[in-house]
């Protein structure tokens, strides 16, 4: 995908959701050295486990699925379910702003490395506020089979595809071979 980053306040919301590359069937959490590869290189040193991996894909899941639609319920509950998992009440910062401490409890608040990765995705989603201006532009491709996040940074912020040339093109012809195709079975 080929656009510019999130600015560096979304960049770790981003970044953890592109561990996915549904298109090309990608998860660098899938394998235990991609897995590695990619905690090393976000500054978590800790290797994880299978089932922390498959908390981590889960987690993912959950923000992407927020990111594509918003206002819907189940997105919504699930949202806030996986921010119960892993943080208790909010503290304020001495700069102002919020953060996440850890849960007392929970399966994923016993995984320090998982609960630390999603508490910072969290915070980051929350630093701007849900519908802040950042955030907002801060979105899933519209493409079912793609779902790339992207930081949208159209003018209007009414950018819905990952790469225009990609998923956009192809859905462009999609619509169009239905138009074509129904126009075709009629006229014959």
């Amino acid at each position: 995908m080929r656009r510019n980053p999130a600015p560096a306040e979304l960049e770790p919301v981003e970044a953890f959701c592109n561990t996915a590359t549904l298109l090309h069937g990608g998860d660098e959490f899938a394998r235990p050295q991609t897995a590695g590869g990619w905690l090393r290189a976000h500054g978590y040193p800790q290797a994880v486990a299978p089932p922390e991996r498959a908390a981590l894909m889960e987690a993912r899941e959950t923000v992407r699925a927020f990111l594509v639609e918003r206002t819907s319920p189940e997105a919504l509950d699930a949202l806030n379910r996986l921010i119960r998992s892993v943080a208790g009440a909010p503290v304020v910062r001495p700069d102002g702003t919020l953060a996440l401490r850890p849960a007392a409890q929970g399966p994923v608040a016993e995984d320090r490395p998982v609960a630390e990765i999603v508490r910072t995705v969290l915070e980051a989603l929350l630093r701007d506020g849900l519908t802040g201006r950042h955030a907002t532009r801060l979105k899933a491709c519209a493409a079912p089979e793609c779902r790339w996040v992207f930081y949208d940074r159209a003018p209007s912020s009414n950018g819905q595809w990952c790469d225009m040339n990609v998923c956009g093109a192809r859905h462009k012809m999609r619509a169009y071979r239905a138009r074509t195709g129904a126009t075709a079975r009629r006229d014959g």
